[in-house]
């Protein structure tokens, strides 16, 4: 005799988890893999994130919001110190928090053999362990880019992190493979409150279609230009038309601090502009999965880090 006793539904789980680490630890990709869909911008350049873009994980019925937090680092300008304040934020309120350290970056300026990066990103490391010492905080430790690295090696350096005190877990993980990451991703399930999903299901970030086109726009800035071009540039999506056929026509203004960068951006005849364009346009065609029609402009603007207005477009706090 078949069994027809309603079934009690599942109870369903959802919280926010920070991904806090150094610039350039991997936060970005890591929080694109556990989505499985790009809800933030990686380039080869560090600190390209400005400030927490949440994706949404799904585990059964489990709902995780990813927080990508900027990289904290030791802050010089009110942009840089709005950057590093959010990132610490976005981990105070959430239910769980990841510390994603560059291992490689690590052993390098452990061996004396790090680059300039490299070595920033250690002393980097060093800082959150302080904030985190001072906060009494314990967070989850993931070593990030194990790939190559010796077993015993990535044990002898997870033991100096948990003898430190701040961490109640540990985790070996590529975020570019995937290696480790499901493991991570379970720790991450069950430390997560019972209650409704807090995104529908088929919603990937709470990112607006206006800043996610200008952070794509922003990421293919850097990709062509990261050998000539500081961090000097920003794009602003100044339209976003929905048209009547369905597509929708986007105009942005990257803004750059000198006349110099402009011609960078620019490109002999305009082709670097128009790479720029090209890629970014595909990238939105296949994101927003509809036709787009993008215009670009390049302008200068000595203090558009220093903008009231740019702070709140984003999110941070600009009296800092």
């Amino acid at each position: 005799m078949t069994d027809t006793t309603p079934q009690a539904p599942a109870q369903t789980r959802a919280g926010f988890v920070a991904i806090i680490g150094a610039p350039n630890a991997g936060k970005s990709t890591l929080v694109n893999h556990m989505v499985g869909a790009k809800v933030s911008i990686v380039t080869q350049k560090v600190q390209t994130t400005r400030f927490p873009v949440r994706g949404v994980a799904i585990e059964g019925d489990t709902q995780i919001v990813l927080v990508d937090t900027p990289g904290i680092f030791s802050p010089r300008r009110r942009l840089d110190r709005a950057m590093v304040r959010s990132a610490w934020a976005g981990s105070e309120d959430a239910e769980a928090t990841v510390h994603l350290v560059d291992v490689q970056a690590e052993l390098a300026s452990r061996a004396d053999k790090a680059t300039p990066g490299e070595f920033r990103s250690a002393q980097d490391v060093q800082t959150i362990i302080e904030g985190l010492k001072a906060a009494n905080r314990k967070v989850i430790l993931a070593l990030n880019k194990i790939d190559g690295v010796k077993r015993d090696t990535l044990l002898a350096v997870a033991k100096d992190f948990f003898d430190t005190g701040v961490y109640s877990d540990v985790f070996m993980i590529s975020a570019t493979t995937g290696a480790g990451v499901e493991d991570l991703t379970a720790k991450l399930v069950s430390m997560m409150p019972e209650g409704p999903w807090l995104y529908p299901e088929d919603q990937t970030a709470d990112l607006p279609a206006r800043l996610l086109a200008a952070e794509i726009t922003r990421e293919k800035v850097y990709l062509r230009v990261h050998e000539e071009l500081p961090y000097a540039a920003t794009v602003e999506t100044t339209a976003f038309e929905e048209r009547k056929d369905g597509s929708v026509r986007i105009e942005q203004t990257i803004l750059v601090e000198r006349e110099g960068q402009r011609i960078i951006v620019i490109g002999k005849g305009g082709q670097t502009l128009k790479w720029i364009g090209q890629a970014s346009r595909e990238e939105l065609c296949e994101i927003l999965d509809r036709k787009v029609h993008l215009f670009l402009h390049v302008k200068v603007k000595e203090n558009w880090a220093e903008e009231r207005g740019l702070f709140s477009d984003i999110g941070l706090d600009f009296d800092v």
